[in-house]
């Protein structure tokens, strides 16, 4: 028996800063109601709000999608957060400890492929993409 994924989605636009604690809460409040514990809540609220601040600092304006992919055999929370500014000139540079462009620690990017299962990003002039998840398996 295959069991669908729910597909469920929850859009949250990112055009200030009160926007990265909208897609924060958005994002554990889903992870909760699929059955994350508190430590991943914790992991996937972290990794939300870095990629949303990045939306703020550097993109003109963006969204992050929340989407439940579970069933039947695992939990598994997908986010995706995509922005139209400039892009990262140098995604390799961008995922090294410690590069920044913005005056901070340069531990954002890196930092949440660590706290997440899977991590891709894209970046081009006008856009930038990146998708993150989470993924358990059910006991």
């Amino acid at each position: 028996m295959t069991t669908q994924p729910t597909n469920s989605s929850e859009r949250v636009p990112i055009l200030d800063a009160s926007d990265i604690v909208r897609a924060r809460g958005v994002a554990r409040q889903v992870a909760g109601r699929i059955g994350f514990g508190l430590a991943d809540q914790t992991r996937l609220a972290t990794a939300v709000s870095e990629l949303a601040r990045n939306v703020v600092q550097y993109g003109e304006d963006g969204f992050c999608e929340i989407v439940d992919a579970s069933d039947h055999n695992e939990m598994r929370l997908g986010i995706l957060v995509e922005d139209h500014g400039s892009g990262i000139d140098n995604i390799d540079k961008a995922m090294k400890d410690g590069y920044t462009t913005g005056g901070g620690l340069g531990a954002g990017l890196p930092g949440t492929r660590r706290l997440m299962d899977e991590f891709v990003i894209e970046s081009e002039p006008g856009l930038t993409r990146i998708s993150i998840a989470l993924v358990r398996k059910r006991s």
